[in-house]
């Protein structure tokens, strides 16, 4: 069993807390998991979207998580990324929600933003066609570790204050998504959108297959110290004018 890993009760494999490493938007993988990919991935990521969520674009949202300043964050996108290690596969799966995001530097939040929001019709339709109007939107990566690697999309699931989701709906973002397989190095990633009721700004637990991570309940701290420290950055601008 791997070092960051511990078994879950249930019979899955749970990942610990713990940051990776530092890195952009784009990011290697531990030097044992082989490389990441870098701008080529990102230029076919910008060509997604995501429909805004109503109550990010009104600053009130329902849980409670004050909408920070944009262009204030300092956080890496590691920083807010979970992962699910498996031994063929790697996950990693970032909340793309406009409270989420604006946490992270000015590059990496402009680059999820415009992911975001470049095909807001297209998205909102797709939700509508469900009878939902503010899904829950992630963006999930995955990472071959060995060849003929097969993934399963619809697999991932949210546990939520004790209710289990999982995506009404799956958008590709690169063209080795339906195939489901890949060779080591390889990546496929796509958005995910989960009906609302996921509550970011509070434990929850991702599981894929038989792995689960419950580290968002730290990411929710980090996430809670850096928004103040936004606010508190964003107030001092005019003074130093």
């Amino acid at each position: 069993m791997r070092r960051h890993q511990h078994p879950d009760p249930r019979g899955h494999r749970r990942t610990a807390g713990g940051h990776r490493g530092p890195g952009p938007h784009l990011r290697r993988p531990p030097k044992s998991r082989g490389r990441r990919p870098t701008g080529a991935l990102l230029a076919v990521w910008l060509c997604a979207a995501v429909p805004a969520a109503a109550r990010a674009q009104q600053g009130l949202p329902s849980d409670g998580a004050a909408l920070p300043p944009a262009g204030f964050g300092t956080l890496r996108q590691d920083d807010l990324a979970l992962e699910l290690d498996t031994p063929r596969l790697i996950l990693e799966i970032v909340p793309l929600d406009e409270r989420v995001i604006r946490l992270l530097s000015p590059d990496v939040y402009q680059s999820l933003h415009r992911l975001r929001t470049s095909r807001d019709a297209e998205l909102a339709e797709r939700a509508a066609r469900f009878g939902l109007t503010d899904p829950t939107v992630l963006l999930v990566t995955f990472f071959g570790r060995q060849d003929r690697a097969r993934f399963e999309p619809e697999d991932l699931t949210v546990t939520s204050q004790n209710r289990l989701f999982r995506p009404f709906d799956i958008v590709p973002l690169t063209p080795l998504w339906n195939g489901r397989q890949l060779n080591r190095r390889e990546t496929a990633a796509a958005i995910y959108l989960f009906e609302d009721g996921i509550q970011l700004f509070l434990p929850l637990t991702l599981s894929y297959a038989d792995v689960s991570t419950d580290d968002w309940e730290r990411i929710v701290r980090v996430m809670d110290r850096e928004r103040a420290s936004a606010i508190a950055r964003a107030a001092r601008e005019p003074e130093q004018r």
